[in-house]
Formats: C-alpha cells, sequence, structure tokens
C-alpha cells in the first residue's frame, strides 16, 4: 500500500481538527470534567501496557544508537526515553488537578451599560484548533492536552518520535476516554507520522490552526517560531536578570541567585545574568561565585570589575571564573552558564536590562520598597519578581493550575500560558432595539461665538 504523503496527510487531519472546533466549544463544563477523570482512570486501567510500550521505545532508542563509542551518551539518550516508576500515576494526578480547575469558557470578565441602554460585556472563548509540537513524552502531551480540552480547545498533537509507541498508545486511550465521556470526535486528534516534515508541515498550515503550542527545548521553540506564521503560545525567549541591590539582604541575594541559576539550569526561567551593585559586590561576589563554581560546577563569565574584585579562582577539576564578552550579556543560556556584571547603580541596572530586554524573567533582591516599586514599573518582561527566584515564573507556581510555557512577546497574551491564556474573548452585546444615527453636524467655532451672543 502506497503511504500517503506527510503533506496530505497532516492537511487532511488538521481539516477535520478545524470541523471538530465548533462542536468542542460547545462542551459543557461538565462533560469536559467527566472526560478528564475517565482519561485518568483509563490511563492507570492500561498502567501495565503503557509501561511495556514505554519499554520497547527505550530500547529502539538504545539500538539506533549502537556503535556509538560513548556509552554515557546511549545511556542518557536511553534514560530520557525511559519513564519513571509513578509517570502514569502523575499523569493521572494532572489530569485530575485540571479537571478541578475552573472552566474558563463563557466568563465575563467585564460588563458595562451605554447611555442608550446598550450592555456591553466581554466573555472567553476557545482559541479554537491548537498544533501541539513535542520533543518530549507522554507526559508532557498529557499535560497539554488536558488544559486545551478544559478550555474548549481542539488539540493537533505531534508527540516527540523517541515515545512512538508508548505516546501513540497515551494519546489513543485520551482520545478514546474522552470521546466516550462526551467530548465530539476530531477534539483530540494525533499526528502519527514520525518524520520531521511532519513537524514542519503542521506549524505551517495557516488555515486550519489557529495557534501553536511547542513543548521541549529551545532548538524546537526557535525552529516553530522561524517556521510559522500563527500566533506561538509558550515561546520562552529572552534573558533572565537577577539585580542585587545597594541594600540587599546578601545571604538571601546569594541563595536567591543559586536558586535561579542552578535548580534547573536548562530552564527558559533560569537566571543568565546577574548585576551586582558596586556598593554590596565585595562583600557578596567571593562568597557567591565560589559557590556557584564549587558547589553547583557552574561555568561563571565575569565582566572586568567582577574579576578584578574577586580574583582568578582555580579550583582543582572545576571550571575557573572567566571573562565575558559582549555577547554574554544578551544571551539566554540554557545552561550551567551564568554571567555577572557590576554596575554603578541601580539605573545603571536598568539601562542594561533595557538594552537586552524585553526580558523573560527579571527580579531584584532589595530591603528599599522604593527601589523594588521603580523596578516593577521600569523593567520590561513577562514576569517581575522581588526577593524571589526567577525559577517562580511558572503557571503552577503562580497557582494557576498549570503551565504550558510563557508567553515573551506582548501579543498574544504575555506571563504563564494556562487555562486563560487558552482562550480569547469576545464581546458580547444585549440590546432593545438600538439603532445607529448619523452624528450631528459638527458645531464650528464661529457658530458657537455666535450662539453666545446676546440678542
Amino acid at each position: 500500500m502506497v503511504e500517503v504523503p506527510v503533506k496530505m496527510y497532516v492537511a487532511a487531519l488538521a481539516k477535520k481538527a478545524k470541523e471538530s472546533a465548533r462542536a468542542m466549544a460547545l462542551v459543557s463544563g461538565s462533560v469536559k470534567t467527566k472526560a478528564l477523570l475517565a482519561m485518568a482512570d483509563r490511563l492507570e486501567m492500561e498502567e501495565e501496557g503503557i509501561f511495556e510500550d514505554n519499554r520497547l521505545d527505550a530500547e529502539a532508542v538504545g539500538k539506533s544508537l549502537t556503535g556509538n563509542t560513548n556509552r554515557d551518551t546511549v545511556r542518557e539518550a536511553v534514560d530520557r526515553v525511559r519513564f519513571a516508576e509513578d509517570a502514569v500515576k502523575e499523569m493521572a494526578k494532572t489530569l485530575r488537578q485540571v479537571a478541578d480547575m475552573p472552566d474558563p469558557v463563557g466568563e465575563m470578565t467585564k460588563l458595562w451599560r451605554q447611555p442608550n441602554g446598550m450592555q456591553v460585556s466581554r466573555m472567553r472563548v476557545p482559541l479554537g484548533v491548537i498544533g501541539i509540537i513535542s520533543d518530549g513524552g507522554p507526559p508532557v502531551t498529557t499535560e497539554c492536552i488536558a488544559l486545551c480540552l478544559k478550555a474548549g480547545n481542539v488539540s493537533l498533537v505531534r508527540g516527540g518520535p523517541e515515545w512512538a509507541k508508548s505516546g501513540a498508545r497515551v494519546a489513543t486511550i485520551l482520545r478514546e476516554a474522552a470521546e466516550a465521556a462526551g467530548v465530539p470526535a476530531g477534539g483530540i486528534t494525533l499526528v502519527e507520522r514520525n518524520e520531521k516534515e511532519a513537524a514542519l508541515e503542521l506549524v505551517r498550515l495557516n488555515k486550519h490552526l489557529d495557534a501553536i503550542l511547542p513543548r521541549g527545548g529551545a532548538g524546537l521553540r526557535r525552529t516553530v517560531i522561524e517556521q510559522t506564521r500563527l500566533p506561538v503560545l509558550g515561546q520562552d525567549v529572552g534573558v533572565s536578570h537577577v539585580y542585587i541591590d545597594g541594600d540587599a539582604d546578601l545571604p538571601l541575594a546569594q541563595n536567591i541567585v543559586v536558586n535561579s541559576k542552578a535548580q534547573q539550569p536548562t530552564a527558559p526561567n533560569a537566571a543568565d545574568c546577574v548585576l551586582v551593585h558596586q556598593a554590596v559586590a565585595r562583600s557578596l561576589l567571593s562568597a557567591l561565585i565560589r559557590r556557584l563554581l564549587d558547589e553547583f560546577r557552574v561555568e561563571v563569565r565575569g565582566c572586568a570589575k567582577t574579576i578584578a574584585m574577586t580574583g582568578s579562582f582555580a579550583l582543582p577539576g572545576y571550571m575557573n571564573l572567566i571573562p565575558a564578552t559582549e555577547d554574554d550579556w544578551g544571551k539566554q543560556f540554557l545552561s550551567k552558564t551564568l554571567a555577572i556584571k557590576v554596575v554603578t547603580d541601580m539605573d545603571d541596572a536598568l539601562a542594561h536590562i533595557a538594552h537586552y530586554g524585553p526580558g523573560h524573567t527579571d527580579t531584584i533582591v532589595t530591603r528599599d520598597y522604593s527601589a523594588a516599586m521603580r523596578f516593577i514599573r521600569e523593567v520590561d518582561a513577562s514576569a517581575v519578581l522581588v526577593n524571589a527566584s526567577t525559577r517562580l515564573h511558572d503557571g503552577q507556581e503562580f497557582g494557576l493550575g498549570g503551565g504550558l510555557g510563557v508567553n515573551t512577546t506582548k501579543l498574544p497574551a504575555r506571563g504563564p500560558v494556562s487555562l486563560e491564556e487558552l482562550t480569547c474573548q469576545k464581546y458580547v452585546v444585549m440590546g432593545t432595539g438600538q439603532l445607529r444615527h448619523p452624528h450631528p453636524v459638527p458645531v464650528t467655532y464661529e457658530d458657537a461665538i455666535m450662539l453666545k451672543r446676546p440678542s
């Protein structure tokens, strides 16, 4: 049997998904909740089969790397694909958490009445069809599908090809359970072709998709942003700064920097650059840099003042403090690399952040309320924090129930992508027969003067 070309295959799937969007938008909150709970139950029922498929996926990845002399590389690739012991339970937990969240669809966010009696309001509605491209496994795509469903959207999912068997099984389970609970056919659609071209075709379907959601590494996000004309949800691009003010609690500042960088160095909201007020630089930097190098093996790139104040650390077996270059200040590292710069004052720090912004996440460490408020007002980033780690910029941490990355451009809505960001708003007007009439002819200045003259 001749296989359908990838382009035709993806276009046909997208067309069917678009045809399901209207019915999907009308699904009631109770049906969506019922579907999400049924999806969780079904995953747990088929846990054994999911793990067996995942074992086969891990074996396939290992065989594909046969002949690779670097055993650590092979082991890391296999471990990345292999599920954790509680993976299925965690997926089910995610589904149940989303089921418990308030349904955003139909929410009236604003309402007012015009002088002519017309009532105007704004109502949340689904975006429509969201293309999801992931280089992660079923736990990632399960969260995406769950939040899209709760927000009334159709999800067209292309998962990571390394999870070919377990990913297909999980997606099929979710689709079947959702449809049995009343979700329209096509509400969850899986792209079952693993060729790279399938993902590229998906991002080019401007006619049938309403938005694209890349879930994965920087390379995937960059490719999607470059290849599509659709709105991209969760771009997660931009530099994250920590500014340590002249009136900062130094132990607190050190802990915030370490957590912002080392807790998960590859995360988009991990700190990329630390700006230190010169008034506290000498007291803070030596201990902070030594801790980063010694405890966490972070490669620290310092400005000339940083190196002059701290010297060149030489710890056996660890990276040394090295001079920073101009390119380091505007770079989102996504790795165990951190740039540190000593600044003259807050004006200098704000100018630096503005030059390399708009940013992903920026935080200030200070005990000065006025400085904190100024930082909040002037910094252009998708989130600005005071005395808190940049790693806290996340939908789950913000109490939004989950998150599919962070929007760092100003359109669509900035910040963590959760349920509200998976909807848009439309105006709803309630009238009683109001008509629009021509405006009266404007009165000229000369006429106005004549009208005011006494008879």
